[in-house]
């Protein structure tokens, strides 16, 4: 099972940006799937995640202002950034939950970096 990330890169403060996540391989169902950050110096933190039923949950510093989405038929994740600040300035991770135990998977990470 892979993830491939992509749609990071450099923006200004108040602008946005759309990033989006792939899975592939060996795959029968995907479960909870979420994107996670982390900036310089600290440590990963989540962002946001959605359910296969497609219930989301969002880190209290980006409610209002991130959305996450999925398309479980294309098996991808994406993540609309908007009114962004440069404190979301870190490299963002997409991951998903491959099965009924828990096994997780990573994607390999896309920097944002949102200059003021």
């Amino acid at each position: 099972v892979q993830l491939q990330a992509s749609g990071g890169g450099l923006v200004q403060a108040g602008g946005s940006l759309r990033l989006s996540c792939g899975a592939s391989g060996s795959i029968f169902r995907l479960y909870d799937m979420g994107w996670y950050r982390q900036a310089p110096g600290k440590q990963r933190e989540l962002v946001a995640t959605i359910t296969s039923g497609f219930r989301r949950t969002y880190a209290d510093p980006v409610k209002g202002r991130f959305t996450i989405s999925r398309d479980n038929a294309k098996k991808t994740v994406s993540l609309q950034m908007d009114s962004l600040k440069p404190e979301d300035t870190a490299v963002y991770y997409c991951n998903a939950v491959v099965n009924a135990n828990g096994v997780t998977y990573w994607g390999q990470g896309t920097l944002v970096t949102v200059s003021s």
